[in-house]
């Protein structure tokens, strides 16, 4: 399997990159990692200006010989580009199994909205970094090379739809070109680094938004990294979720096994 490696929002290591090639190729010989260049690049905040980023993803994107794309990290900036690559994709790209989170669900909520590939949400590259990274990359190389059950996030239903995003990035996200069709699924969230009042917020415009789009369901996943306020919000992220859900009617699942962490599971778009 050839597994094409770019980075529409932040940039990577060498360094980086060199671990996970060794890393997959010691446990998944038969997975191929090809790294675009531009993966290494730099522009300011960005992995290369606009222009080099949504190029090396149209290239990847439309390559015959390319089974998949995997995101090498998040960042900002894949909402920069994204409706201006889907324009330039070509049948290649639908025949293509796409990895990634956090920013990355900018992507994947257009390609699945464009039925455009399969998506899913699971580990990325730069989560070598983390403690614990080798056994997400390595969950992410295994559902690459097999798609076994066992490294998919417990709760998920079979015969349900689901989809996983970043809370943040999903409030961002809709009402826009790259907002896919919620109806009739269960939606995962998780969020890091953002403050209670944030979260709080977030919650509000997601399910508000989604409160008559059919939703069938949300679960809450890790909320991380919460940075200190000058007064405590006064509620933890379950109870956010809850309060926010009970006043748009949209069931609430319980907790989901995600998160921007090592330990963050695989959750395929769409029906098991």
């Amino acid at each position: 399997m050839q597994i094409g490696i770019v980075a529409p929002s932040a940039g990577f290591t060498q360094d980086g990159a060199d671990r996970v090639t060794a890393l997959v190729a010691a446990h998944y010989p038969d997975l191929v990692l090809e790294w675009h260049p531009q993966c290494f690049a730099s522009a300011g905040h960005f992995a290369g200006d606009d222009s080099t980023r949504c190029a090396a993803l149209v290239d990847m994107a439309n390559r015959t010989d390319i089974d998949a794309i995997w995101f090498a990290r998040g960042g900002y900036g894949a909402c920069r580009i994204a409706e201006d690559a889907l324009a330039q994709f070509r049948s290649a790209a639908t025949d293509k199994l796409w990895m990634g989170y956090s920013d990355q669900g900018n992507l994947l909520g257009a390609l699945y909205r464009n039925h455009v590939g399969r998506q899913v949400h699971g580990p990325m590259p730069a989560d070598i970094m983390r403690d614990g990274g080798d056994a997400a990359v390595l969950r992410a190389a295994r559902w690459f090379a097999t798609e076994d059950p066992a490294v998919m996030e417990k709760g998920l239903k079979p015969g349900a739809r689901h989809v996983a995003f970043n809370l943040m990035t999903l409030s961002m996200m809709l009402g826009t070109p790259l907002e896919p069709d919620l109806s009739g699924h269960i939606l995962l969230i998780e969020e890091v680094s953002e403050h209670f009042y944030a979260v709080d917020r977030a919650a509000f415009h997601v399910t508000e938004y989604l409160a008559n789009r059919g939703l069938a369901g949300l679960r809450l996943g890790r909320v991380s990294a919460v940075p200190e306020n000058d007064r405590p919000f006064g509620a933890d992220e379950e109870t956010i979720v809850r309060h926010w859900c009970a006043r748009a009617s949209i069931p609430y699942l319980g907790r989901a096994d995600i998160g921007h962490d090592a330990d963050n599971k695989i959750v395929p778009f769409g029906k098991l």
